[in-house]
């Protein structure tokens, strides 16, 4: 009763791009470093390390990746890092339960 090819994946059907998956690893790494490395009087020094290696897989990505990165995508990625800083000034300026 149901059409053959309903449950067959599409060739090329991965239409998450490349831009959108920098930005929600790059949260989603910060968030974990974050909780991770974050203590109340001081930031360890592995949560400065991974940020550079972060740093270093965002410019090889977006190298890779050059012809995605128009105008506005190149926007709504730097609004995102601006987003990403202002979390981690918050957090670590919010007074912490030690």
């Amino acid at each position: 009763m149901l059409p053959e090819n309903l449950y067959k994946r599409r060739r090329g059907h991965d239409n998450t791009s490349p831009q959108l998956l920098l930005i929600v690893t790059n949260c989603v790494i910060l968030a974990v470093l974050i909780s991770l490395f974050l203590t109340c009087d001081k930031i360890n020094n592995f949560f400065w390390a991974a940020m550079a290696l972060l740093a270093l897989y965002n410019a090889y990505n977006i190298r890779r990746n050059r012809e995605v990165y128009n105008r506005l995508n190149t926007i709504v990625y730097i609004i995102s890092i601006i987003g990403m800083a202002l979390v981690f000034y918050y957090i670590h300026k919010q007074p912490h339960n030690c």
